[in-house]
């Protein structure tokens, strides 16, 4: 950052030379790298830890680049069709008399394989977040975690056209489960780029020196710094709606191409090859990105501490010193939940659309278009709405909250009557809308809460901790929801499991509406940094 400036050095004439504590403390009352604002009580957290060159310009350039790799990851290739294809091995697989097959130690129904086999994959991810986390703000390296795993999914994703035999079940368990990992890892270490890119936009830049010449509060720097961020993901959520529009067009073709619906075992090659498809403009759209991205470099090695040793700091210091920032554990302990009940509502109503439709590819591509479509004119509703009007994050959140609540207590009246509650073909069209315009913009907006409740110099850890979260609460929902439909193994127990699931998104919404404070937020965040800041130059020392 051009701004910032190393702590007081010692004058060399200086006869008796200052105090460790005297350090720390000289170090904490000129640690801002933007002048207080008191009587506007509001100034962006900014980390002095963090090499000058850490904000390099972004260019226009490269933010298109850092779009293009979010079409590319749209996830159609492990998030979609995967699943579809390993759901639809499962299902022909299974005897017709009892419809178990043995997974994981004991024979299951096909829903139950679903859930664990999600709830095995989140557990791999809550391991791989922790172990990555921890090194990933440190020195100049961090673009290649996304590399690595990058190429980890598209291997993957081409894997899958070895796979389209029901005898090849278990093949497609291991594709499935590796596939949802990589995919999310990708996912989340894409997303944590997005704060650094916003911090070096021409506005944040000029914006900043307007901080420093009094010309600008700290407040409006602080909304501008929000809106910028919201601007960045919202955008890349828009652009890959549409950009994946295009691509499932081409794959409608495809699906006619090699006839899908003449035979179980054309829709089964179907569906791998979509997958590889998908995959191919993945590989594609994500070369620019990983040519053109800035690097960033993160924080500096503390001195006596290597790339080993400074991961397992980086954990304890995390652990004990979090929970200074009460307002990062209220979002923390929100996100843990409502990620819970979301994840699994998205799962459980997939396996009961997949029922409906039967597994019919080319009716599964339609109803992802219509999804796709409503998804991108629901976050371009949301982000002109916030932009018009000049609504915060948080409230285009709490819209989302009421969104996943209605979800829910849909699937909830499928307890009650057949007639409602995604077990008719229009209900599972009704979804695709619905989801699209109200609850997709979780996937923007959940992203610019934790951007917004992680200390500048911390994106990787923090990104990390929030998947780790979300990854474990989502091993536990997918379990809790199998033992549910394994307890009802009649039909009507597929829906059961939307009591559990209504009763944790009202909980978890109410706890975040009431109780998240972004200002403080910034302010602890300040704090954080400034005892950080402080503890470094002892460890230095």
């Amino acid at each position: 950052m051009s701004d910032v400036h190393p702590g007081p050095v010692p004058h060399p004439e200086a006869q008796v030379p200052p105090t460790l504590e005297e350090k720390k403390k000289a170090i904490v009352d000129d640690t801002p790298s933007l002048p207080r604002d008191i009587d506007d009580s509001l100034v962006l957290p900014t980390n002095d830890l963090l090499p000058p060159d850490a904000t390099p310009p972004t260019s226009r350039t490269e933010i298109w680049s850092y779009y293009a790799y979010y079409i590319g990851a749209n996830g159609l290739s492990l998030f979609n069709f995967g699943p579809t294809a390993f759901q639809n091995l499962l299902s022909q697989a299974a005897p017709q008399d009892t419809g178990l097959l043995p997974f994981a130690g004991r024979e299951r129904d096909v829903n139950s394989i679903v859930l664990l086999a999600n709830g095995i994959s989140f557990a791999c991810q809550a391991v791989l977040f922790l172990c990555i986390g921890a090194y990933a703000d440190f020195g100049t390296g961090r673009r290649w975690v996304l590399v690595f795993w990058s190429v980890v999914a598209f291997a993957v994703g081409f894997a899958w056209l070895g796979v389209h035999d029901p005898s090849r079940w278990k093949a497609g368990a291991a594709l499935y489960v590796l596939g949802l990992v990589a995919y999310q890892l990708t996912l989340t270490y894409w997303t944590a780029a997005f704060p650094a890119l916003a911090r070096g936009l021409p506005a944040m830049r000029e914006a900043r020196a307007r901080v420093a010449e009094g010309g600008m509060t700290g407040r409006e720097f602080a909304r501008l710094d929000e809106r910028e961020r919201s601007r960045l993901a919202n955008v890349a959520f828009y652009v890959q709606s549409v950009g994946e529009v295009v691509i499932l067009a081409v794959i409608v073709g495809i699906m006619f191409a090699l006839h899908v619906n003449d035979g179980t075992e054309q829709n089964n090659w179907g569906l791998s090859v979509l997958v590889a498809f998908a995959t191919a403009c993945w590989v594609a759209l994500s070369l620019p990105w990983f040519v053109l991205e800035k690097t960033r470099p993160g924080l500096k090695v503390p001195a006596g501490m290597n790339l080993v040793s400074v991961g397992f700091w980086q954990l304890y210091e995390a652990m004990t010193k979090i929970w200074h920032l009460k307002q990062s554990l209220v979002y923390l302990v929100g996100y843990f939940l409502l990620g819970d009940s979301l994840n699994t509502t998205v799962t459980v109503i997939g396996t009961l659309q997949n029922q409906v439709v039967s597994y019919d590819t080319l009716t599964l591509t339609y109803l992802l278009i219509v999804g796709i479509v409503a998804q991108a004119v629901g976050i371009g509703l949301f982000w002109l709405l916030q932009k018009r009007f000049d609504l915060s994050a948080k409230t285009m959140f709490n819209a989302v909250m009421v969104g996943i609540l209605l979800l829910d207590g849909w699937g909830m009246v499928g307890n009650w009557t057949d007639k409602f509650g995604f077990h008719n073909v229009w209900e599972i069209w009704l979804y695709q809308a619905f989801y699209g315009l109200f609850v997709c913009p979780w996937y923007s907006y959940s992203q610019i809460l934790i951007s917004s409740v992680t200390p500048p110099g911390h994106e990787f850890l923090f990104f990390s901790l929030f998947s780790i979260i979300g990854k474990t609460s989502s091993f536990i929902g997918p379990l809790v929801s199998s033992a549910i439909i394994d307890a009802t193994p009649d039909q009507s127990g597929n829906s059961a499991p939307f009591y559990f699931l209504f009763a944790l998104s009202f909980v978890s919404a109410a706890f975040i509406w009431f109780f998240l404070d972004l200002e403080k937020s910034a302010v602890e965040q300040q704090q954080f940094l400034e005892q950080e800041k402080a503890r470094i130059l002892g460890v230095n020392e």
